[in-house]
Order: structure tokens, then sequence, then C-alpha cells
């Protein structure tokens, strides 16, 4: 199955974009060679460009606090586990707390580090970062790969507390829908939301079935269009039924 996920609104669509790009620095972070370090440490510059939001760390210590009055209140349900429960509400504790002490601007540390501010500059431009234009970094790229996973690790360091509030709130999101089984007739798919709100949608589909869907949606309704690819890439407009399960996430 094939999972594609849709923010309604702005605040949704910055963090699944740090999301994805903590994904890639994880990955590239791990590897060995230095060309996949300098893809890890690129990828730290274009989250410091994301999060610029002076209220993004704000806006996820509400959250946090929100979804735990919230959890809070399911203590008195008895369909709910006790244990599962004060589980997710100490972790929430802990992120919580983390991302206050976390002190100054988001990325403060590597802004104020010169050198890499001069790597940063370089790297804009295409082809920017050779060995002639910055040797020092050239040089580093040179040192052993755990010196610079350490290094790289090291300039993260600040970040993770952000990122960690960012995985949890999206985890329980995620998990705030419930999936409902959905065929596109023809390949198109209409539902009226009637005003409701919601944050993201989640659609997964069989990967076999090579549809591509395609979705417009708003406070009122939800469109999903169906595509296929020929040999050209170009995406066509699919005409047979598609089944795929649909879920709608809210706080």
């Amino acid at each position: 199955m094939i999972v594609y996920e849709y923010p309604f609104n702005e605040r949704i669509r910055t963090l699944l974009r740090l999301e994805d790009l903590y994904q890639k620095f994880t990955f590239f972070l791990q590897q060995e060679h230095p060309l996949q370090h300098h893809v890890a440490l690129s990828t730290i510059f274009d989250m410091l460009e994301v999060a610029g939001r002076a209220d993004l760390k704000s806006d996820l210590l509400q959250e946090l606090e929100r979804q735990k009055q919230t959890l809070l209140g399911f203590r008195t349900n008895p369909n709910v586990q006790p244990e599962r429960l004060d589980a997710v509400l100490s972790e929430v504790d802990q992120i919580s707390s983390a991302l206050v002490a976390a002190q100054g601007k988001t990325g403060q540390n590597v802004r104020d580090n010169e050198w890499l501010m001069s790597i940063r500059g370089r790297t804009i431009i295409p082809g920017g970062a050779c060995e002639f234009d910055l040797p020092s970094y050239y040089a580093w790229q040179h040192r052993p790969a755990q010196q610079r996973f350490d290094d790289i690790a090291a300039w993260f360091a600040p970040l993770a507390p952000l990122f960690g509030a960012i995985n949890l709130v999206l985890r329980l999101l995620r998990e705030s829908g419930r999936s409902h089984a959905m065929i596109a007739q023809a390949g198109s798919y209409q539902q009226m939301l009637q005003g409701k709100v919601y944050q993201m949608l989640r659609l997964s589909l069989d990967e076999s079935l090579g549809a591509i869907p395609e979705i417009s949606a708003n406070k009122y309704m939800l469109w999903v269009r169906f595509t296929s690819q020929d040999g050209d890439m170009k995406p066509k407009p699919s005409e047979a039924d598609v089944p795929f399960e649909l879920t709608l996430c809210n706080f």
C-alpha cells in the first residue's frame, strides 16, 4: 500500500515538510561517503529555511499542551488502557520539557557558525561547493566518516527537541483518524465535508493499481482524481474504478 497525505492548512504543510527533511537527514547521516554527508549537512540548511517561522516552537508547545489536556480527559473512560495512556502522557511531558529547555531561535547555533554559513552561502549556487570554492570544507570531507558523523550530529543536536515535538504531533494526528474503504467511480471521488474542519487527509491504495491521486480539498468539499502514467511519465486520467482507503484526521 502507498500512503498519500494531504494537509488542509499551512501549519500541517510546514510540519510535513520538516518531517520529510528530517527523514532524509537521518538517512544520509547514517551513511559514510563524504557526498552523502554533504547532503545531510545541506538538509540542515533546508530545515532552517522551512523552520524560519518564529512561532513554530510556541505553536508546537500549545498543541502538545492541548493534546495533554485531551488525553487527561480519557482517564475516566473504561475503554482506555491506563498503562498506554500514561505512556503517551509521559512522552508528551518529556518532549514538551525538552522543547521548553531549547534556548534561542531555532538553529541559531548554525547561524552563529561562520564556517557553516560560508558553506550554506555556496550551496545555494549550483556547483558552488567545489573544492576550489571551499578548500576547508573539502578538507573536512576527507576526515574519517565517524568524525564527520559526530560533527553533523553536534550541529543538529539543538534542533532535535523541535523535531521530537513535530514527530509526536504528527503521530497523534495520524492516529486520530479512522480509515474507510472507498471506490472512485471512473477514477473520480467527491465527498462533501459540510464545513467540518480537518487537519490532514490520508489516502492508501494498492501499489499494483498504478493509480496516482490528485487531491484538492477545503472545509466544504474533498475531491480526488486518479491518474496513471504512460511511458513518457505524462499523467493521464484514469477511467477505471479505483478502490482506496480514506482517513480524515483532526486533533
